[in-house]
């Protein structure tokens, strides 16, 4: 017998499934309609290039995987994102540099886009 969970939602799901179909779906409308209305043209375009592809696998193989700001702080935390330290609105140069770019996992990403959004209010707009 299979080993159940419970998603978000309730629905019983498989355990090795991290949503049900129905949230994942929801899920990727939202991040379709931020690409189309809130995220500008030209960061939606680097973030589905190929060299931002090709850059993206370099971190996570560096950093083996691994939230680097859990790590920083005697955790293992499978990194899900890679991060831009500082910002590609602040500094577009900065945007394929291997020493801008860390694995975070979503919780620590959140964070620190937060953090990034008051440190750089005024470029960020």
């Amino acid at each position: 017998m299979a080993l159940l969970k419970l998603c978000s939602c309730g629905k019983v799901i498989d355990a090795s499934q991290s949503k049900c179909e129905s949230c994942r779906s929801k899920k990727n409308e939202r991040h379709q309609l931020y690409d189309k209305y809130r995220r500008d043209k030209k960061a939606a375009a680097f973030y589905n290039s190929k060299e931002w592809r090709i850059i993206r696998e370099q971190v996570m193989t560096r950093d083996l995987g691994l939230c680097q700001e859990c790590f920083r702080n005697k955790k293992i935390t499978i990194a899900t994102e890679v991060d831009h330290i500082v910002p590609i609105k602040v500094e577009w140069a900065f945007r394929l540099e291997l020493g801008n770019l860390q694995a975070l996992c979503h919780k620590c990403h959140t964070i620190k886009t937060l953090e990034d959004k008051k440190k750089y209010r005024e470029l960020m707009k």
